[in-house]
């Protein structure tokens, strides 16, 4: 059995627990399935232990901190919180003394969403690169200089240490713990009972062009955004996707800028390249890669993601493929 352990204090973010325990319990379900035993086990801990109310006003049920032996947890995560109940996490005395003990001993630490305060004001994560919610990247940087605050990735892991950012993104790291500690197949059939889009990886970003769009509420963009991502492998230049959208090319292109904050030229290329990650992280080969994004001969391919990301796509699959 993996022990996990989350650490939680009166107005946590509900979702930080509840997502990833969830990933947790679906891997023991499908390990049962299998005929196989459970191989985690879900404590929560918080100061004083008791009932513990969240940030929605729903209490669980917790374990005193204090009580936690040093290595009795394979897997610490801290959870968020809005800036009031953090700000008490961080001065709580119990938490403080409890901590330091808790994530030196071998094993993953971490947090999920702004719980990456609490470890940075313990001098734990100097040295290291994290992730946390958007919002609070530049906060973070600036209280701990020590720290490298990555405010795209959705999850990032730095040897031991495994930090998400906002909220849904410590699903996508509890899943990416249970492909490595069991395989890829249990992560992927977890996603699938949670009815998860997809299993997204760390290095997505937390800026959804999609989101972005859909929260102008005077875009008339958010169902062509959903179109393009169906329809990669198609021609989608400005005139194409203007006449789509029954607008003149000059409207088009000044309205979409203003809706996604992108060109559409570097929409369409950030959409392809995404969708090329993807699938390079799958296995997938790139000449059928560079077919299915629209972005044929792989050459073509290849020339945009070296250009974007500083690498090959042959390298990139190499260093992301699942086993």
């Amino acid at each position: 059995m993996h022990p996990v352990a989350f650490i939680v204090y009166p107005g946590f973010e509900l979702l930080d627990l509840s997502g990833p325990a969830a990933v947790f319990n679906g891997a023991n379900r499908a390990l049962g399935e299998r005929g196989r035993p459970p191989a985690y086990r879900v404590a929560i801990a918080s100061a004083g232990g008791g009932a513990v109310a969240s940030s929605s006003g729903i209490e669980v049920e917790t374990g005193s901190i204090a009580a936690l032996e040093p290595g009795e947890a394979c897997t610490v995560l801290v959870t968020g919180a809005e800036r009031e109940p953090l700000l008490a996490a961080v001065a709580d005395p119990a938490l403080r003394a409890a901590l330091p003990g808790l994530t030196a001993a071998p094993g993953r630490f971490g947090s999920v969403c702004t719980g990456g305060f609490v470890l940075a004001a313990l001098g734990l994560l100097d040295g290291h690169r994290i992730a946390t919610h958007w919002d609070s990247a530049v906060p973070l940087a600036k209280a701990f200089p020590a720290v490298t605050v990555d405010a795209e990735a959705l999850y990032v892991v730095d040897g031991r240490l495994w930090t998400s950012a906002g909220v849904t993104t410590g699903i996508d790291m509890a899943l990416a713990m249970v492909a490595q500690d069991l395989d890829a197949a249990i992560a992927g059939e977890v996603a699938q009972r949670l009815v998860l889009y997809a299993r997204r990886p760390g290095y997505q970003s937390q800026f959804s062009p999609v989101l972005t769009a859909q929260a102008k509420a005077e875009s008339p963009f958010a169902d062509l955004i959903g179109w393009i991502q169906a329809n990669l492998a198609a021609p989608l230049d400005v005139p194409a996707l203007a006449e789509r959208v029954a607008m003149s090319e000059r409207s088009f292109h000044r309205k979409f800028v203003a809706a996604t904050g992108a060109t559409p030229a570097r929409f369409v290329e950030t959409a392809r390249l995404d969708a090329a990650r993807l699938m390079l992280s799958r296995g997938l080969a790139l000449k059928a890669v560079a077919v299915r994004v629209g972005l044929y001969p792989p050459a073509r391919l290849t020339e945009a993601f070296e250009r974007r990301f500083g690498m090959t796509p042959s390298l990139f699959r190499d260093m992301h493929a699942e086993l």
